[in-house]
């Protein structure tokens, strides 16, 4: 069952991967087809770094994420490395909230401006907030697992 189960989150960190993967090569392919002598050209060009920026933590995310279900196949969830790969996911994640909030937000802000389009705002808005809510979450599974990682090995001292 464990097998099963990590494959199935296997699975949804290449989903989510391919996704983000998508969401760069559509921001490329705007980008290009985009008239220069447009007003959106810069935005374009400003949402195509601005998608590229924010994919590096992601993927830097899912590749700790999927290290993080090889240890617990392998049997090593409560061990140092877990603990790594969970802050590792943690700084990505608050990286991510950082580029959303400081650099999407903004840009949301103009686009929503330009078409009279305020839903925008909320769109980038639930992206920031997603980008929080998993830095928490991985901040809470720190600790705890460093919490579970000292009572393992103060219970591997005791006879």
């Amino acid at each position: 069952m464990r097998q099963y189960s990590t494959l199935v989150l296997r699975l949804a960190l290449f989903v989510a991967g391919a996704i983000v993967l998508a969401m760069c090569g559509g921001a490329a392919w705007l980008a290009a087809k985009t008239d220069p002598a447009s007003e959106y050209y810069v935005l374009s060009y400003v949402l195509l770094l601005g998608t590229c920026a924010a994919a590096i933590p992601c993927f830097t995310a899912l590749y700790q994420s999927y290290k993080l279900l090889g240890y617990i196949d392998t049997g090593r969830a409560f061990s140092e490395l877990s603990a790594r790969a969970l802050k590792i996911i943690m700084r990505s994640a608050f990286v991510e909230f950082l580029i959303c909030t400081l650099g999407g937000l903004p840009f949301f802000y103009v686009v929503a401006e330009k078409d009279d389009a305020p839903g925008l705002i909320i769109i980038g808005m639930a992206i920031a907030g997603a980008a929080f809510i998993i830095f928490v979450f991985a901040s809470v599974l720190s600790t705890l697992l460093q919490d579970a990682i000292a009572m393992k090995s103060e219970n591997d001292l005791t006879i």
